[in-house]
């Protein structure tokens, strides 16, 4: 099952998506899938019809909780040592952005890196669970680009502004319930060069570890999103690059970057 939401001309809805390619339909649902039961409406659209826009398909509620370091390759092209515990860092709701939608490069950077990860959608109010119980509570997966000003990264002591503003977090293109996530492709082409290459079995900490690490800090609140860490080959976007970020099973997160 796929979670997308979209619009039409009208107010954001959520809806299920069938099929592929040029045959995939937006079967239409009731409300919104994280409080009520998926309840389909009847009503379908094409998603490649005329006015049909996939937005992200959360928007957190109370926060986007990241994780630095979670790749050990990653790391080390970084020339940083692996984390003893996960890293952590927010980035705010506000720095949500869809699919297609463009990734404005901020003024007062020069050197904007993409960086694709697997994102966890947190369906229930989870407060010190146990890494048994973690995937319990999880409402279903996507995927996000964890953009970041590099440049003021390396310059301040903290990741704020580095990796929280506006736009520097793509997510979509919709959320895969039940999904199996200890070993899934990730990949990050750039105007289809490939940069990124990696699997989510390479992670430091896995994904039922995480949340519960993080689950003993911050009561994580249904539509809180959890970015896990990124492979290694990262590297710059500019002006009119499209990055595709794909993760088997999932789909492909697909935005172009503009320097306004």
């Amino acid at each position: 099952m796929r979670i997308a939401r979209f619009t039409l001309g009208s107010d954001p809805r959520y809806a299920l998506v069938e099929g592929e390619g040029e045959s995939a339909e937006l079967v239409v649902i009731s409300g919104d899938p994280l409080y009520m039961p998926v309840q389909p409406t009847g009503e379908r659209v094409r998603l490649e019809a005329d006015g049909v826009r996939l937005l992200a398909p959360v928007i957190p509620r109370s926060k986007i909780v990241a994780v630095g370091r979670n790749y050990a390759d990653h790391a080390a092209e970084l020339g940083n040592d692996l984390p003893t515990t996960p890293l952590l860092f927010f980035k705010p709701n506000t720095s949500v952005i869809g699919p297609d939608d463009p990734i404005s490069l901020p003024a007062w950077s020069q050197h904007v890196e993409h960086e694709g990860e697997l994102a966890v959608v947190i369906g229930k109010v989870t407060k010190d669970v146990t890494p048994e119980r973690a995937l319990d509570h999880v409402f279903g997966f996507t995927i996000a680009n964890d953009v970041t000003a590099r440049d003021v990264q390396r310059a301040e002591s903290q990741w704020a502004r580095a990796k929280g503003f506006d736009g520097s977090c793509p997510i979509g293109p919709w959320i895969v319930p039940g999904l199996d996530v200890d070993d899934l492709e990730i990949t990050v082409e750039v105007n289809g060069q490939s940069r990124q290459h990696g699997r989510t079995s390479q992670m430091v900490f896995d994904v039922p570890y995480l949340i519960s690490f993080i689950s003993e800090a911050f009561t994580l609140l249904p539509g809180d999103v959890i970015l896990t860490g990124t492979p290694a080959g990262v590297g710059p976007i500019v002006h009119r690059d499209v990055v595709d970020v794909r993760i088997e099973e999932i789909g492909t997160l697909r935005n172009p970057v503009l320097r306004r």
